[in-house]
């Protein structure tokens, strides 16, 4: 797998054309703009397998919200997660990340909790018949949820 970082381009419509993709699998026809962003894309040789997006960034308040969508599941690995969040918290130096997700996305619901979100549950959040639920995951829950520890030869636990 390999992963293209958007401002990492010097070509600002991939980027852009990333997060209307994103856009587009999370809304549909009634997709929206994320803004000043920075896109993540994951590809598998040249077939896309997911892109998340990095936007509303405020950084006084040490915050950025994240979006995703995907074609394929398999492209969400430890590597990636690792360096999906390592962006808004070690480069960045974010102390909090976001994420909104439809009340009916019990699988991602699942991952992000296991990952060491906390989740909040917002009634009519997405419109009248739809709930979202907001999920937070600060730097210290990140850096402790021992999804990125390993062991190393000498059996020392290492990052």
């Amino acid at each position: 797998m390999r992963v293209y970082w958007g401002h990492d381009s010097t070509d600002a419509r991939t980027n852009a054309n990333l997060a209307a993709w994103v856009g587009q699998k999370l809304f549909g026809d009634k997709a929206r703009g994320f803004g000043p962003c920075t896109t993540m894309a994951v590809f598998d040789e040249q077939e896309l397998l997911g892109v998340m997006v990095f936007h509303n960034y405020e950084s006084a308040a040490g915050i950025i919200e994240v979006s995703g969508a995907a074609n394929d599941p398999r492209w969400l690995t430890r590597s990636v997660l690792r360096q999906m969040f390592a962006f808004p918290f070690d480069q960045l130096g974010c102390q909090m990340v976001v994420m909104r997700v439809s009340a009916d996305n019990a699988r991602l619901a699942r991952i992000l909790t296991r990952y060491g979100f906390e989740s909040y549950r917002i009634p009519r959040l997405r419109g009248r018949n739809e709930d979202e639920i907001v999920f937070t995951l600060t730097d210290d829950r990140w850096r402790n949820n021992g999804f990125h520890r390993r062991i190393v030869a000498d059996g020392k636990v290492g990052s």
